[in-house]
């Protein structure tokens, strides 16, 4: 099963109205070109028919398929009998296609369990966001925290990092709540890969209010207790709310939505109390997700904070030089000097050297494969062509090539080389990347010590980021040539060691957001849609590391 179906909106709704008419108790599929992603403008919609018995359908079928000729869409659109195909091409259907019409969605809407269809529309009002003035938004905190659809998340949620501030005047109208619901209208990206997702406004960074932008929808209810605001969160993180939203964008290179396609979405609302038991799953499996990102966050801090003390500061050389009393054990305490030298790169430890980047680190850069060779279904290794799905520490997978040519091993630095330079992450496993990333490694092969030196260089790719005539880059011989503090290999050897336990709990807490992230990916689209009863909530298992 795929999850596309190049189909605009405005006919999608009438194609599921005729098919709910003439074939109510049928699942329908879509299949071929108009899923496998290979359509153009004069490209048939091939609908397959599958019974209830999977038996050969009746008059039900003839009746669909004239009333599909005598309607106003302007696609042809062929209907199949699935018990009248012939094996082989029922088993190439089932490798590619996308549900049109589920038979368990169908039962609801008849008033079983007082599921009803509804539109977006029917709910809520949905509006734009402030046009913030330019001269008074900052990188750095400076006022507000004015969000922005790099804020959002691939998939729905929000990323905390790379905030813009904003000191100037702003509407109270403007100024968001905690649980306020948002939905991006505009991506940058070309593959616009946030456009419509949604996201809750958290609590903000204590005494900074959180600004709503010209492109950021927010979502607010008309005036009724008739939907819970975070089951309709969950509504459009599914993949058929997702595949509306991209088949009605508008724009080229930019990418954009409206409030009114997004009202326009349909889907089965069950009565509040089990809007609110599937927000609560869903939400379960999420708050825990946070909780473990919050304590990687505080971990990282921790190994951070000695990396910083012993290769930047300089903290034991600079105490020994003022006599003060060592806070280390003895045999690490000895290992650092107690005298500053001068360099080119200012005072550095005694016996330490300035070195470049290319002298200390192997580094890949990275080198996009063909078009052809990616994929969304996990064939090859998973695919980076740029910081789009770097998250707090680690990446998430979601694209993949099957002829992969520039490789990052696990637990290599993954250096962001375009627009923005320098985001980091580090590589969960085996991967490739594209153009837009570089794979770093110290040649002493620990990847703690890499990856809290990439971050203590953010200050020179930060020189990179405008050097292009649109975007920052980083080539590879100025990344090479990057000027860089050497100290002695056992002193970085013990640093490795002494964080260990930090990076063993990092790891352990990410293995479990995946395996919960895996579960609420699974239950998502089986409880919004009626596929699955909400009775107990059996299915929050807990979790441990391979």
């Amino acid at each position: 099963m795929t999850d596309r179906l190049d189909f605009l909106l405005r006919y999608r709704e009438q194609l599921d109205a005729l098919v709910h008419e003439y074939v109510p108790d049928a699942e329908v599929w879509a299949c071929a070109s108009r899923v496998s992603g290979r359509s153009h403008d004069g490209s048939d919609l091939d609908l397959v028919l599958r019974g209830p018995t999977l038996e050969p359908l009746g008059n039900e079928y003839v009746e669909l398929v004239e009333a599909l000729e005598q309607s106003n869409i302007p696609i042809s659109i062929q209907v199949h009998d699935w018990a009248r195909l012939p094996e082989s091409f029922q088993r190439a259907i089932e490798r590619s296609y996308v549900v049109v019409q589920d038979m368990r969605l169908k039962s609801t809407s008849k008033g079983y369990g007082g599921w009803a269809q509804v539109s977006i529309g029917d709910l809520v009002d949905i509006k734009h966001g402030f046009a913030f003035k330019g001269e008074n938004i900052h990188d750095e905190p400076r006022g507000d925290v004015l969000l922005t659809p790099g804020n959002f998340a691939v998939g729905g949620g929000f990323k905390g990092e790379k905030f813009k501030f904003y000191d100037g005047y702003v509407p109270e109208e403007f100024v968001l709540s905690t649980g306020d619901l948002l939905v991006t209208m505009t991506d940058l990206s070309k593959l616009s890969d946030t456009l419509g997702y949604p996201a809750l406004v958290p609590e903000g960074p204590e005494g900074l209010r959180y600004l709503h932008n010209q492109r950021l929808g927010k979502v607010s209810l008309k005036g009724t207790d008739a939907v819970d605001t975070r089951f309709l969160y969950y509504v459009m993180c599914t993949a058929d709310y997702r595949h509306e939203i991209l088949a009605s964008a508008t724009g080229t290179t930019v990418k954009h939505t409206s409030p009114d396609r997004i009202k326009q979405f349909m889907f089965m609302l069950p009565p509040l109390p089990e809007q609110r038991s599937i927000a609560h799953i869903l939400g379960t499996l999420d708050d825990k997700i946070e909780l473990n990102r919050r304590m990687n966050e505080t971990l990282e801090a921790m190994a951070r904070a000695i990396f910083e003390d012993w290769f930047v500061d300089f903290g034991p050389v600079r105490a020994k030089l003022e006599g003060r009393e060592p806070y280390l054990p003895p045999e690490l305490w000895d290992l650092f000097p107690d005298r500053l030298v001068d360099s080119e790169l200012g005072e550095i430890p005694e016996g330490w050297e300035v070195k470049s980047l290319g002298d200390c680190f192997n580094l890949t850069m990275g080198q996009s494969p063909p078009g052809n060779t990616y994929n969304d279904h996990g064939e090859g290794l998973p695919f980076f062509q740029g910081s789009t799905d770097f998250g707090a520490r680690f990446p998430s997978n979601r694209k993949y090539c099957s002829s992969p040519n520039r490789i990052a091993e696990g637990g290599d630095t993954l250096v962001s080389v375009r627009a923005p330079v320098g985001a980091l992450n580090m590589a969960w496993e085996k991967c490739c990347i594209g153009r837009g990333v570089a794979a770093l490694r110290h040649k002493s092969e620990s990847g703690a010590f890499t990856y809290y030196s990439a971050w203590a260089m953010q200050s020179e790719f930060e020189r990179y980021e405008q050097t292009g005539t649109v975007f920052g880059a980083i080539t590879r011989k100025q990344f090479e040539t990057l000027s860089v503090i050497s100290p002695t290999d056992e002193l970085v050897g013990r640093f490795a060691k002494w964080v260990l336990p930090l990076e063993q709990k990092l790891r352990t807490n990410e293995f479990g957001s995946r395996s919960l992230a895996a579960q609420r990916d699974v239950l998502l689209p089986r409880l919004v849609s009626g596929g699955l009863e909400v009775r107990q909530p059996k299915c929050l298992l807990t979790e441990e590391a391979p």
